[in-house]
């Protein structure tokens, strides 16, 4: 049930650790996957290394905000390789002027900034969803998967554009859920995957020190899941697996949380 072989798989944001662990996990099941990304040196590196592994795999240059460019890789890709059947949506991010300062307030934050974080995280998954999805349309299948947060339920104390931005990815992968069923045929899914804390190069400074070692706001991440550690870029691959492969065949709408038991903890 989770064989992905035969078909084709397109993860944009390919190049950072989350979507390189998915694409991973992916490629080991059969699927050819196609990355994403502004950069051809960072693609090229993670592309290479799944080649290693024996992954059928192909680099795409395209800005998930660049509507044409993202056309013009759709375009490129069905040439090539003639269908896409998944889509996974790991472009996103926060950005720090989006973030309340530790002492500083609501008043502090730069709209601007703010902006660019709604931007990147919705429009950055919308757009890929109009372009690639729109190939899975036309076939009434496929498997289109975005990238939540526990923000966007939990309100994080000082991540304020980025949980309202992933607040909105859930909206609309459920909006679309019901939308594509009823259009396009029950073939067509659209689920969410809601990681919980993983560290990454946009988090690290507010979790943990120059020395290695918590600060108090990774402590009190950590206390407060309850499987006592951060997530790994790797275990996010199987979720996406599940989602991508007929072994979720009845399954759409749904936002799975994946976040050692954050989500499920009273704090008490």
């Amino acid at each position: 049930m989770f064989d992905l072989s035969g078909r084709v798989a397109v993860v944009t944001g390919g190049s950072g650790s989350l979507g390189a662990a998915i694409a991973r996990g992916l490629g080991h099941n059969g699927a050819r996957v196609a990355l994403v990304a502004r950069r051809r040196d960072t693609l090229d590196v993670v592309a290479d290394r799944m080649r290693h592994d024996g992954i059928d795999v192909c680099a795409l240059v395209a800005d998930v905000l660049d509507a044409a460019r993202l056309r013009a890789a759709r375009e490129e890709l069905i040439n090539d390789w003639g269908r896409i059947d998944v889509l996974v949506n790991a472009a996103g991010g926060n950005r720090p002027a989006a973030t309340v300062p530790p002492e500083g307030t609501v008043f502090d934050l730069d709209p601007d900034a703010l902006t660019e974080v709604v931007d990147l995280n919705l429009m950055g998954t919308f757009l890929p969803i109009r372009e690639f999805g729109r190939t899975m349309a036309e076939t009434g299948r496929g498997s289109i998967i975005t990238i939540s947060s526990m923000a966007a339920t939990r309100p994080l104390s000082r991540v304020a554009g980025y949980g309202a931005a992933k607040a909105a990815v859930e909206n609309l992968t459920r909006w679309l859920a019901d939308h594509v069923a009823r259009r396009f045929g029950a073939g067509l899914r659209v689920n969410a995957i809601a990681p919980g804390f993983f560290l990454g190069a946009q988090n690290r400074d507010l979790v943990v020190d120059r020395a290695g070692s918590l600060t108090d706001r990774g402590r009190r991440i950590v206390d407060a899941t309850p499987m006592g550690r951060f997530g790994d870029p790797d275990d996010l691959a199987g979720p996406a697996v599940w989602l991508a492969s007929d072994a979720s065949r009845f399954v759409t709408g749904a936002v799975v949380p994946v976040d050692g038991g954050f989500s499920a903890a009273a704090g008490l």
